[in-house]
């Protein structure tokens, strides 16, 4: 049986690649649902953008929803210096007809998990943990039946992205994230310290150029795009690939390595607001309570996701 998943996301050219991994394997993960929220851009977008994917990748009846348009208690940080004005430049896709649902998208997540048995639904998050926490502290009896949610966010031994001891989803709301990391649900994370080594250098995004479909070329495009702005900053032969190692990891768990840790967020600082303090090295005697992963396989990865991507139109 295929893993019942729901994909929370603000795409987000790393985030529509992870979409398409998840879509383009449909013996493994049986996509429920995608819902938006706000992060690389503003909502609006990434709900456009997430319905866009989903029409690329011909699952048109994949339901997409607009979830929460700002953090819960501060002003909404976006990266259009990274992603473009509308969140996903690059591929020229045009604009989408299937329907954005009505319901919003904290309600659907609520609903979907109440109704559902419990330890069946997988939460698959890719962006800020806006949508999760809301889910929670609207319906809290949620938090026993999510099966896991697997993030990309945060860093330890890497530090930040967006400060210099933040990474991006974790810092736009790390009051989110701080409630998802404590409401008690298993929890896997991928760090920049995993998705700083899955770097798409030429070779790989020329492998997926050649695969001679719409959404090979789309890919390629996104990525070429967005890659320029972590080139010039880190200065590596590729860019890192981030939100699709969430995907890759439910398919290929192999690829990865890690240990079961505490990783607490810090709220109050001004000097390291979204820092997630890991107590990688279990100095502190904190409950373990996040399955930190430190390493990947970047060759298996970038094999996976070609193989997957071919399937598609």
């Amino acid at each position: 049986m295929p893993r019942k998943i729901i994909i929370d996301t603000d795409p987000g050219q790393d985030d529509a690649v992870a979409i398409l991994l998840a879509l383009a394997s449909p013996e493994e993960l049986d996509v429920l649902g995608v819902v938006a929220v706000a992060g690389n851009v503003g909502l609006h977008h990434n709900a456009n953008n997430a319905r866009k994917v989903v029409e690329l990748s011909g699952r048109r009846e994949v339901p997409v929803y607009a979830g929460c348009a700002r953090p819960m208690r501060r002003h909404l940080v976006t990266a259009e210096h990274v992603h473009g004005e509308t969140g996903l430049n690059g591929p020229d896709l045009p604009e989408p007809t299937i329907p954005l649902q009505a319901q919003h998208g904290v309600d659907y997540i609520i609903d979907t998990l109440m109704a559902s048995e419990p330890g069946t639904i997988t939460l698959c998050t890719l962006g800020p943990l806006t949508n999760i926490a809301m889910a929670l502290v609207k319906q809290p009896a949620i938090a026993e039946r999510i099966a896991e949610i697997v993030m990309m966010g945060g860093a330890y031994f890497e530090v930040g992205n967006i400060t210099p001891a933040a990474e991006f989803n974790i810092y736009v709301d790390p009051e989110a994230a701080d409630v998802v990391l404590r409401c008690g649900a298993p929890i896997t994370m991928l760090p920049l310290d995993v998705t700083h080594q899955i770097q798409s250098t030429p070779e790989r995004l020329a492998a997926i150029a050649g695969l001679g479909n719409k959404s090979g070329k789309a890919v390629y495009d996104m990525l070429t795009f967005s890659e320029s702005f972590d080139l010039k900053k880190y200065g590596w032969s590729g860019a890192p690939l981030h939100d699709p190692t969430v995907i890759a990891w439910l398919l290929r768990p192999d690829l990865f390595a890690g240990r079961h840790c505490n990783v607490t967020i810090e709220t109050a600082s001004d000097l390291t607001v979204g820092m997630t303090v890991t107590d990688y090295w279990h100095v502190t005697g904190k409950v373990r309570n996040v399955n930190y992963l430190r390493t990947g396989n970047a060759e298996g990865f970038y094999q996976l996701l070609t193989e997957r991507l071919a399937r598609l139109p």
